[in-house]
């Protein structure tokens, strides 16, 4: 087979499938709300020792990373490897160019943008979603305002220069409030989802705050050559926080998923004569439990797509549980694992060991075959439903056939660490992952 002339890029999602496995990850890793008085840091795990072999801590506390992504996936293989990544701080909007070419296990960081710069140039803050984007640049989904209240646009990084350019949509309409995004170049079509207002969540869930209108419940798609929001989809009161958007991989395809956090749903998006719409395929039940206030959601925090669009993966970080669905017909999901990893429902833990917290995010290697899971979601939120909360690193085995088994020897202990406690978010694959990558 095949490849671009860069090696860590692929023409498409079969020849990503032939990528040779994993050596070692990224993962951001955050003292913000443990106590701990120091900068958060970018972690490399070797994956064969399951250890960590090297912290990039940042140069100021406070920054709380949460997603990052790369100047470069293969919806680009025409252009140079993937030699930097964006990590920006989601409370404090500062975002940090890290260098993984020179020494990719020991990544340094190369420029940082200041918080001043962002909203000067932009208006907006609390960076989330990055994705590397047509016409050399890294687009940065934006939640805030300067004054922390919620908006639906987006930043633009030069994807060589890392400078940044301003904001992404081209005028027009914007939402009002963002989290996700994910496009489709063949398809001219990118949708964002909605979390809330930055000064809603980031002292803590309240509830009352849904019913004022403080957190979202709609997808949007926009015309990605334009920079123009197109059509808005309400998904009411069973589609309450989409977070996670996930197209298919196959660059032809006009359909994908996204996650309603809090009604915990999954929805299946896809055109139909020229308009977009959505239809519930997947509810997970809440479960009554005393001492809460209502019955318990699942709370769908992340979902994942292996690379040959069969499986999705999703993630209840209140309940615990990790399922694997079989999505050959999008439309009609099936259960074919489930596995359990802490959570507040008192289920037992399948991990051979007491796990605090529950899975929050997913990342899977590009044969479909080693699922990555840590389990902090937010600083505000981890203090308030898991008060002693203890991060891991763990690894699942994912059967071709359907099943899920946990690595008992892959285990990262992020909580008993030298430095003091630390949390554990989100995975990258040294070479790309199933979340990062988009065709052309």
């Amino acid at each position: 087979m095949t490849h671009s002339a860069s090696p860590s890029l692929y023409r498409s999602p079969q020849e990503a499938m032939q990528a040779p496995p994993e050596e070692f990850l990224y993962l951001t890793c955050l003292h913000e709300g443990t106590g701990v008085d120091a900068p958060d840091f970018l972690a490399v795990v070797d994956t064969d020792e399951g250890r960590i072999i090297h912290e990039l801590p940042m140069p100021n506390p406070g920054d709380e990373l949460h997603h990052f992504g790369w100047n470069r996936c293969s919806s680009a293989c025409h252009g140079p490897d993937r030699s930097h990544l964006i990590v920006p701080g989601f409370r404090s909007s500062r975002l940090h160019v890290v260098n993984v070419a020179d020494d990719p296990r020991r990544p340094r960081i190369e420029k940082v943008i200041e918080p001043e710069e962002v909203v000067a140039k932009t208006g907006y803050t609390r960076p989330h979603t990055v994705h590397c984007m047509p016409g050399d640049n890294v687009v940065i989904s934006m939640l805030g305002d300067a004054d922390g209240n919620g908006v639906g646009g987006f930043a633009v990084l030069d994807a060589e220069t890392f400078e940044l350019k301003g904001r992404w949509e081209n005028g027009g309409e914007t939402p009002p409030f963002n989290y996700d995004f994910w496009y489709q170049p063949r398809k001219n079509a990118l949708v964002s989802s909605e979390f809330g207002e930055p000064n809603a969540y980031e002292p803590g869930f309240d509830l009352d705050d849904v019913a004022a209108g403080r957190y979202g419940s709609r997808l949007h798609f926009w015309d990605l050559a334009e920079r123009r929001l197109e059509q808005t989809l309400d998904l009411g009161e069973n589609g309450l926080v989409p977070l996670e958007a996930r197209w298919l991989h196959d660059p032809d395809a006009d359909e994908g998923f996204v996650g309603a956090a809090l009604s915990s749903t999954m929805w299946h998006f896809h055109r139909d004569n020229g308009s977009w719409t959505a239809e519930q395929v997947i509810a997970v039940e809440s479960i009554p439990l005393d001492g809460w206030p209502f019955p318990v959601p699942g709370l769908i925090t992340d979902l994942v797509l292996s690379m040959d669009d069969r499986f999705l993966y999703l993630a209840n970080w209140l309940h615990g549980d990790i399922r694997r669905y079989d999505v050959s017909d999008p439309a009609d999901p099936k259960l074919t694992g489930q596995v359990w990893l802490g959570g507040v429902i008192g289920k037992p833990s399948d991990a051979r060991r007491e796990l605090s917290g529950g899975p929050n995010m997913l990342q899977l290697s590009y044969d479909g075959r080693r699922l990555y899971v840590t389990n902090s979601l937010y600083s505000t939120w981890d203090n308030q439903f898991y008060p002693e909360l203890r991060s891991w690193l763990l690894r699942l085995d994912c059967d071709p056939n359907g099943g899920m088994a946990i690595d008992h020897d892959f285990f990262v202990d992020f909580h008993d660490r030298p430095g003091g406690p630390a949390r554990t978010h989100e995975v990258r694959l040294q070479g790309g992952d199933c979340t990062t990558e988009i065709f052309q």
